[in-house]
């Protein structure tokens, strides 16, 4: 890997490893959004949004897909990228630092989205720590990520007519055998 990827793989890394970016990937799926409208429907100043969806996009996590003109001056729309949408089949596998800044920010996320859990609806969660078959296993893979492409694909605008407004995250992973080496190999 040259410096040039390995400085852009850990910029993307560190970039989607912030809560605020992580809602703008959230509010970029399916949806083209300037960084006025991030940043109204975050509550956070339009710098601020600026700045945020900057870095998403130079680490390519976010793609601009247009401009329209507004008061005299251009507005850059942008949209976030799904895995593979993103050059080289999308983002590459995380050390463990990178890992672990992203599983706090969306720790983070998850807190404040369970805190506007609407009540007395249905959910779905699932934890587990097992033994499969790689069929099953590659199995379970591809109906997480059919699932996952479905929420994306039809993600609408915030706040649109007949939509609801829904959490969908997954992270599913092999885990290492107690009898294999600690590292990052696979």
């Amino acid at each position: 890997m040259s410096l040039e990827d390995e400085a852009r793989r850990l910029t993307g890394l560190r970039a989607v490893a912030h809560p605020v970016r992580l809602r703008m990937l959230s509010l970029l799926t399916g949806v083209e959004l300037s960084a006025a409208e991030l940043a109204r429907e975050l509550g956070i100043s339009q710098a601020n949004a600026s700045y945020h969806v900057r870095l998403l996009a130079d680490a390519g996590e976010v793609s601009v897909v247009g401009t329209e003109s507004v008061r005299g001056g251009m507005a850059k729309r942008y949209r976030y990228l799904h895995a593979d949408e993103r050059p080289a089949g999308g983002r590459p596998s995380a050390g463990e630092d990178e890992q672990r800044l992203y599983v706090e920010a969306a720790y983070q996320e998850l807190r404040r989205r369970l805190a506007r859990r609407k009540p007395h609806t249905k959910a779905a969660s699932s934890d587990a720590e097992v033994w499969v078959t790689p069929e099953t296993w590659q199995r379970a893979m591809e109906l997480v990520d059919q699932a996952s492409r479905l929420v994306h694909d039809e993600a609408q605008r915030p706040r649109a007519d007949g939509t609801v407004h829904v959490n969908f995250q997954t992270n599913l992973f092999q885990l290492r055998d107690d009898t294999e080496p600690d590292g990052d190999e696979p």
